[in-house]
């Protein structure tokens, strides 16, 4: 419940939160991590313009307070892929960006400067591995085991690092991913706004999972609105993005309010 602004100062003076906290609250640090991990988990090279990076700065307290409503949680996510198109051929999509994950799914619980990362492997399942992502002690931790793994390998006689890279797969652009849509729209208050709403987003072959409609009045105007939730089944980033934008031009539309991804459903 807290505002933005008070949430990152509390960070900052806690020392999860750079003096500068841009790379943490748009993502870029995830980004730089979400390539490390591509590159070790599918043995190709992965840098930090082959990864969509989007962050927080965007996600209001209305879209947190929808998303628990509907059963949610908001978490940063930083996802590698591999996706086949229906030729056989396969790439890695790279994205980070705020994400809507079931409360009942295990990163959901992730709070405070913990992080996690969970696994999905073809023959092993599902993994996770949890710990504490930031603060002092945390990271000189961290540091100060490369620095003694550094150490051991040079007086072993050792290579300095371990080269994982075997193979090459193509990085894939934020359209090629397949997820689900979160979407907030602020509509007129008249008979048959839904059906003109469902008509599009079939007409892009985009399929209505839930819809939740809230109606709202404004105070000086007196005029009544309605508040809609949608999320969508799976489909295309692509034809999620241009159903979005198809939506902002029908005349019943005041405004869209958030799009957010969903995973984990």
């Amino acid at each position: 419940g807290a505002q933005f602004a008070d949430a990152l100062a509390e960070a900052q003076r806690l020392g999860y939160a750079e003096a500068d906290p841009t790379a943490d609250v748009e993502g870029h640090d995830a980004a730089a991590k979400a390539a490390i991990l591509a590159t070790l988990s599918f043995h190709t090279r992965f840098a930090l313009e082959n990864v969509h990076c989007e962050g927080i700065t965007n996600v209001s307290a209305a879209d947190i307070a929808a998303a628990k409503d509907a059963g949610f949680v908001i978490k940063l996510l930083a996802i590698a892929e591999k996706l086949t198109d229906a030729d056989g051929g396969e790439g890695i999509s790279v994205r980070v960006h705020p994400t809507l994950l079931p409360r009942e799914h295990p990163l959901a619980a992730v709070r405070g400067a913990f992080n996690a990362v969970f696994i999905e492997a073809e023959n092993a399942g599902e993994l996770m591995f949890y710990g504490q992502g930031a603060g002092g002690t945390p990271t000189a931790s961290a540091v100060l085991g490369d620095l003694v793994s550094a150490a051991r390998r040079l007086v072993l006689g050792g290579p300095q690092r371990t080269e994982t890279t075997t193979g090459h797969v193509p990085a894939l652009p934020i359209e090629a991913a397949t997820t689900s849509y979160y979407i907030g729209l602020d509509v007129a208050d008249q008979p048959g706004v839904l059906a003109r709403i469902a008509q599009l987003f079939a007409e892009h072959g985009v399929s209505i999972e839930i819809m939740r409609q809230t109606i709202h009045k404004d105070a000086e105007s007196n005029v009544e609105s309605a508040e809609l939730r949608i999320v969508t089944h799976r489909a295309s980033e692509a034809a999620l993005a241009a159903t979005v934008e198809a939506v902002k031009g029908l005349d019943v539309i005041n405004s869209v309010t958030s799009v957010l991804r969903v995973e984990g459903v």
